[in-house]
C-alpha cells in the first residue's frame, strides 16, 4: 500500500448514468472527483444495455405519476415519485440534451415519444431500441474529458473504510494492488444484481457489490425482495437450459408485439385488461406459466415492420440465428432490483457521507414493480440531486482496515463454483414465484455459504472473493426480505408448493 493517503473531495464508485451523473454534479460545484469502476468498456455498464428509453413527464407529470404508482401496485413512495417525476423534464434537457445533444429519434413534430407497458401515454424518448449505449457513451467520453474528474477503471471497490457511522472512503483493488482511498463523501452508484441469477439482462459482474459493502457496514436496506424480471428475454435453448441471447425491448410490444405459447396463441388478454401491456411483474408471470404449460412463448412481430422499426434488434436476431419472422423465443430473466440501499431524496443513506444512486438505491420510486423506462431517469435525477449535496465535504484519511493476504491462493475454480451454487439456489426459490418454505431453505443454503467466504476473506483478498462476498450477503438480504414479506404484491409473488399448479389460461 501507499504511504501518503489518497484523496479526492469525493468518490464515486460506479460508471452507469447515475454514477456519471453524481461526478458531474459534483464537478460542476468545483469538486475534485475520483470515478471508480470495475468497467474497462462502455458494455461494462448496465446503462449501456438498456434498450427501451428514457421516460420524462412532458406536460403531465401527474399522470406519469399515476401511472409509477399503479406499476407499483400502490406501493411506490408519493414522495419520491414527486422528486422524479418534477425534476425529469429538467434533468434530461440539461444533462441529455444541452449538455450531451443526445440525438433521440425523432418524427415530423419533434421528439418521437413511444410508449411502453403499463404507460398511459407517449412519454419514451429513444433511440431506436438502443437507447442507453446512446446515452452512456457521449455521457462517459464527457465526463473522461472533464478536467475535476479522474476515472479508474477495471478498479474494484472491496470494503469501505468507516468509522463512529461515518463513512471516510473505500479500499480500492486495481490489477492486484489494494489501496486506501480517501473522500470527502462517496457515492455507490455500482448496479445491479444480475449474477446472482442464471439468467439476466445485466452485464457480466453484476455482484450487487455497493449493496453488500453499505450493509456489512451498518447502512440499511429496503425492499430486497422486490426483484423484477423482464418477460421478454431472447432465450436459446442449449443443453436443456435457456440461456440470454439478449433482451428484447418492451418498446416492441408497445408497437403491437404480441405473445403467443407453444400452441400459437396468444394469451396475455386472459391475465390481464392491458394484455400484453400489462405490468412487467404480470406478464412474466404469464408468460413463466405459459412456457411451463405448452413449452415455449415467442413474440410475434409480424404486426409491425419490425427491421425498419427495430433495426438494432433485428441484427442481433441475425447474429444469434433467431428467424425474427417465426417469432422471437422468449423467457423471463432477471432484470432490475426494485430496492437497496435505503437513500432520501438527496440520495443520503444512514450513514453519514455515505451516498446511494441508481440501481443499488432504494428511493422508493419502484415500491414493489418498476413502471418501464424509468430506472435511467431516476439514475439520472438522483445521481445529480446526490453529487451536488455530497460536494464540499472534506476528506479526512482514518487508519484503514487491514486486508490480509496471508494463506495460499484459492483453487482456480473456487469462486465460480460457490457462484453456481448461490445462482442455482437464488433460481430455483428466489425466482418468479416463490414458495415460503423454499425460501427458507435458500436462507440456510445462502447463510453457510456465507459463512464460508467470510472465512476466507479473514485472510485472503481478491477481487472474485470479494465479489463473491457482496454477492453472498446480498443474496441473503434478499431471500430474507421475502421469506419476512408475507404479502404477495408485484414482483413478489408467493405460492404455496404443496398445491397443484395452475393450468394454463388460454385458450
Amino acid at each position: 500500500m501507499t504511504d501518503d493517503p489518497i484523496t479526492s473531495d469525493v468518490l464515486v464508485i460506479g460508471s452507469g448514468i447515475a454514477g456519471l451523473a453524481a461526478a458531474l454534479a459534483a464537478a460542476r460545484e468545483g469538486d475534485d472527483v475520483t470515478l471508480a469502476t470495475k468497467a474497462t468498456r462502455p458494455e461494462g455498464s448496465s446503462s449501456w444495455w438498456a434498450q427501451g428509453g428514457i421516460a420524462v413527464s412532458r406536460d403531465t407529470p401527474e399522470e406519469f405519476k399515476d401511472d409509477i404508482m399503479a406499476a407499483s401496485d400502490g406501493t411506490a413512495d408519493s414522495e419520491a415519485v414527486d422528486v422524479l417525476v418534477e425534476n425529469a423534464n429538467e434533468a434530461v434537457e440539461d444533462v441529455l440534451l444541452e449538455t450531451l445533444d443526445v440525438g433521440f429519434d425523432q418524427n415530423s413534430s419533434g421528439h418521437d415519444f413511444t410508449r411502453e407497458a403499463a404507460h398511459s401515454e407517449d412519454r419514451i424518448l429513444h433511440v431506436d431500441a438502443s437507447t442507453g449505449k446512446h446515452i452512456h457513451v457521449p455521457f462517459l467520453n464527457y465526463i473522461d474529458d472533464h478536467d475535476g474528474v479522474e476515472i479508474l477503471d477495471d478498479t474494484a471497490a472491496l470494503e469501505l473504510i468507516r468509522h463512529e457511522g461515518r463513512v471516510h472512503g473505500a479500499m480500492l483493488e486495481s490489477d492486484g494492488e489494494v489501496d486506501p482511498y480517501f473522500a470527502g463523501s462517496v457515492v455507490l452508484a455500482t448496479g445491479g444484481i444480475g449474477d446472482l441469477y442464471p439468467r439476466t439482462t445485466n452485464p457480466d459482474n453484476t455482484t450487487g457489490d455497493g449493496i453488500g459493502m453499505a450493509a456489512l457496514a451498518g447502512a440499511e436496506v429496503e425492499d430486497m425482495e422486490y426483484v423484477q424480471f423482464h418477460p421478454t428475454a431472447c432465450v436459446l435453448e442449449e443443453n436443456g437450459d435457456a440461456d440470454v441471447a439478449f433482451l428484447v425491448s418492451e418498446a416492441v410490444r408497445g408497437e403491437g408485439g404480441l405473445l403467443r405459447n407453444g400452441d400459437g396463441e396468444r394469451f396475455m388478454p386472459d391475465y390481464h385488461a392491458d394484455a400484453e401491456l400489462a405490468p412487467r411483474d404480470v406478464v412474466a408471470r404469464a408468460v413463466k406459466a405459459e412456457r411451463e404449460a405448452t413449452g415455449e412463448v415467442t413474440l410475434d412481430v409480424s404486426p409491425l415492420d419490425f427491421a425498419a422499426e427495430f433495426p438494432n434488434l433485428a441484427e442481433r436476431c441475425a447474429e444469434h440465428g433467431v428467424e425474427w419472422a417465426d417469432g422471437i423465443p422468449v423467457a423471463p430473466a432477471e432484470h432490475f432490483l426494485c430496492g437497496g440501499i435505503s437513500v432520501d431524496d438527496r440520495g443520503r443513506t444512514t450513514l453519514d457521507r455515505l451516498y446511494a444512486v441508481g440501481e443499488c438505491s432504494r428511493t422508493g420510486v419502484h415500491g414493489a414493480n418498476r413502471l418501464a423506462s424509468t430506472s435511467l431517469l431516476e439514475g439520472l435525477v438522483w445521481g445529480l440531486r446526490a453529487g451536488e449535496d455530497g460536494a464540499g465535504a472534506e476528506p479526512e484519511p482514518i487508519e484503514a482496515p487491514e486486508l490480509l493476504e496471508r494463506d495460499p491462493d484459492l483453487p482456480e475454480r473456487f469462486a465460480r463454483d460457490k457462484f453456481q451454487r448461490l445462482t442455482r439456489v437464488m433460481d430455483e426459490n428466489v425466482g418468479v414465484k416463490r414458495d415460503p418454505a423454499d425460501l427458507q431453505r435458500a436462507m440456510a443454503v445462502l447463510r453457510r455459504l456465507k459463512g464460508e467466504v467470510d472465512a476466507y476473506v479473514r485472510t485472503r483478498t481478491s477481487r472474485s472473493l470479494y465479489e463473491l462476498r457482496h454477492a453472498s450477503v446480498t443474496a441473503l438480504l434478499i431471500a430474507r426480505h421475502a421469506a419476512e414479506n408475507e404479502e404477495s404484491v408485484g414482483t413478489h409473488n408467493l405460492v404455496d408448493a404443496s398445491e397443484d399448479p395452475p393450468e394454463s389460461t388460454a385458450d
